[in-house]
């Protein structure tokens, strides 16, 4: 089951790759680069856990200049294969966090690691991709913007393999985010592996995406560009190098469907949930939606006419972005 999401998954997002870079030579030779969505700022800094210089995506509210306001923080986490600029520039982020005007959208990259903490980095590698979001990126910008730097002002959310960061990340730190949210998410990963592992079979390294084609390269080479950041922006820089997990406990760790009942009922977050009716992945977020209906939790979920593609998730967004800024804003008293 694992195998068929993730070749479903890759199809999608190779087809956004090729298909950005077929838009590039169909414009040659550009006049000029393409616009960035407004308030959209791209910040670099250097990230601890993983040890390299990093870069995010941040949507300014318009107003964030002529007030003090403090304001609460929505992060977006990327898909497989993607990168920190595809949710502002690509998938209309930027354009509905500026129509809320009341909140600071912020989209890190994390490359293809699941955001996790591997359990073995190999090649001098330090793939602590949670500690990178949890801790370096959420510092920075709680140090560098007037965030409001509490759990009542966040919220983190994905698409596919950033759903899963989402749900994994913030179930197990509930202390860090009020709501939590995912759009197509492969939510099943962890488990499918620690199943994997249970039934005897090894992990081994990820092989790096699309590498034996010559479309792909070609895309690879053209997106790489536009990410820039050094020594991590093809996909084989962005392809960690060691093994996510070695035991099934590591990887039970990371499992939405175990790791909620770890949450005191008392810290559990506001949990969206949305897939499109065409999307293979849209099966575990029922499983997960039936899970808290049998155990009472609150939640939100929602499905709509779509797959695993572009088009749904600039669909998909607004809805999701409204809902968790609402939750914020709610518990920041600001509502009536």
């Amino acid at each position: 089951m694992t195998r068929l999401l993730f070749t479903a998954a890759l199809s999608a997002l190779l087809s956004l790759l090729l298909a950005i870079a077929g838009q590039a030579q169909e414009s040659m030779p550009p006049a000029t680069p393409a616009a960035l969505p407004e308030g959209l700022q791209t910040v670099e800094f250097f990230s601890p856990a993983v040890g390299r210089s990093m870069k995010f995506d941040v949507i300014l509210p318009p107003a964030y200049e002529d007030s003090q306001q403090d304001y609460p923080v929505l992060y977006l986490l990327h898909g497989y294969m993607q990168n920190y600029t595809v949710w502002g520039r690509n998938l209309a982020a930027a354009w509905y966090a500026r129509q809320a005007d009341e909140l600071i959208l912020v989209m890190p990259d994390a490359g293809n690691s699941w955001y996790i903490n591997y359990a073995r980095s190999d090649a001098g590698q330090s793939n602590n991709w949670e500690d990178h979001i949890i801790i370096d990126v959420i510092s920075h910008v709680d140090d560098n913007f007037r965030s409001v730097a509490r759990r009542e002002g966040r919220a983190i959310a994905g698409l596919s393999m950033g759903g899963f960061g989402a749900l994994a990340l913030g179930l197990r730190h509930p202390d860090k985010f009020i709501s939590l949210g995912s759009s197509s998410g492969a939510l099943s990963h962890a488990r499918d592996i620690a199943r994997a592992l249970r039934s005897g079979l090894e992990r081994e390294q990820a092989p790096v995406p699309g590498s034996d084609d010559g479309g792909f390269q070609q895309a690879d080479a053209f997106v790489a560009g536009i990410i820039a950041i050094d020594g991590f922006s093809t996909q084989q820089e962005r392809t960690p190098t060691g093994i996510d997990f070695l035991q099934p406990e590591q990887a039970e760790a990371y499992d939405p469907f175990q790791v909620i009942y770890d949450v005191p009922r008392s810290q559990m977050p506001h949990i969206y949930l949305d897939a499109g009716t065409g999307d293979s992945l849209i099966a575990p977020a029922r499983e997960l939606m039936s899970l808290l209906l049998i155990n009472n939790v609150p939640f939100q979920y929602r499905q709509a006419e779509g797959g695993h593609t572009a088009d749904y998730w600039r669909r998909a967004i607004g809805p999701m972005l409204n809902s968790q800024n609402e939750v914020m804003q709610r518990a920041l008293g600001r509502r009536p």
